[in-house]
């Protein structure tokens, strides 16, 4: 039985920028923002939502099946993930397109702004949720806009319990499709700033959103996470890096942690503990599939 990721597959060109954007940008100049990051070092890594999270799943030994599209331009990410031992099946390829491609810059803060070209991601749609697969478990992570609304209803349609992890998606859809979202998965995670996004949007609290899903894990960084069950509210400590390096795909390798403990059965905290632990190991490595991590 396979663990299914509905997500985008991308090349990240990440960049690091050695000053602080705040010092950089002007608030009261907003509205006229022309600003310019010199940027010494520059790296390319494999990305994407799906490969960060099928990265670590295999990290922690899980069969895991991403479900994304690609463009010409990813033999190379393909071969790797086949080299990990990930189910490349149902991947698809769409000539014309790039892969997607998300440019990232980090300050010494660890902020970050992204930029992303969705290229082949955006018709991820295409690829339906397989139902031969032998799938147990799944997770919509963020992906284009009618891929993540097709296969959170082909999941519930299905029986597939699955996790809505809307990310950096959150922005493409408004309150009743949220709603909506929640009202078919079984489990919700955000992080902070995006669970008060989704509460906003949706007028739900985090108490009503967890009375609709078995449980809703809100992430914290450093600090841990919420985990939110039949209304009550449990806090898991945060694990504290060796050193911090990148926070990216820190989210990605907590759900991973996440999808392995459902997977096996365990409770949500203890889950989240995994994913504490395996997110402080991932921001001690630069990229998102570098580091090394077992169960």
């Amino acid at each position: 039985m396979s663990i299914l990721v509905c997500g985008s597959l991308a090349f990240d060109t990440i960049m690091t920028f050695e000053g602080r954007f705040a010092e950089q940008i002007l608030p009261s100049q907003l509205h006229i923002l022309n600003v310019s990051f010199l940027v010494p070092a520059l790296r390319r890594e494999y990305g994407g939502c799906a490969g960060n999270i099928a990265y670590g799943l295999r990290q922690l030994g899980s069969p895991v099946v991403p479900l994304a599209m690609v463009g010409n331009d990813a033999q190379d990410y393909l071969a790797r993930l086949q080299g990990l031992g990930v189910d490349t099946h149902c991947i698809g390829t769409t000539a014309g397109n790039y892969t997607a491609q998300a440019m990232i810059m980090t300050d010494l803060d660890n902020n970050q702004i992204t930029a992303f070209h969705p290229g082949a991601m955006s018709d991820a749609h295409v690829n339906a949720v397989p139902t031969d697969a032998g799938i147990q478990l799944a997770i919509v992570s963020p992906d284009g806009r009618d891929a993540m609304l097709q296969h959170a209803q082909q999941l519930h349609t299905a029986g597939i319990p699955f996790v809505f992890d809307p990310g950096q998606g959150l922005p493409m859809f408004n309150g009743d499709e949220l709603a909506h979202f929640i009202e078919l998965a079984t489990w919700v995670t955000v992080n902070d700033y995006e669970g008060k996004m989704l509460s906003d949007r949706t007028g739900l609290s985090f108490e009503d959103i967890a009375a609709r899903v078995s449980g809703l894990i809100v992430t914290l960084g450093e600090q841990g996470c919420e985990v939110w069950e039949s209304g009550q509210k449990t806090v898991v400590p945060g694990v504290k890096a060796a050193e911090v390096l990148d926070p990216t795909g820190c989210g990605d390798a907590f759900r991973a942690a996440l999808l392995h403990g459902l997977a096996q059965g365990w409770s949500l905290p203890r889950c989240a503990e995994l994913g504490n632990r395996i997110g402080a190991a991932k921001i001690a490595s630069r990229g998102g599939q570098n580091y090394q991590f077992t169960a």
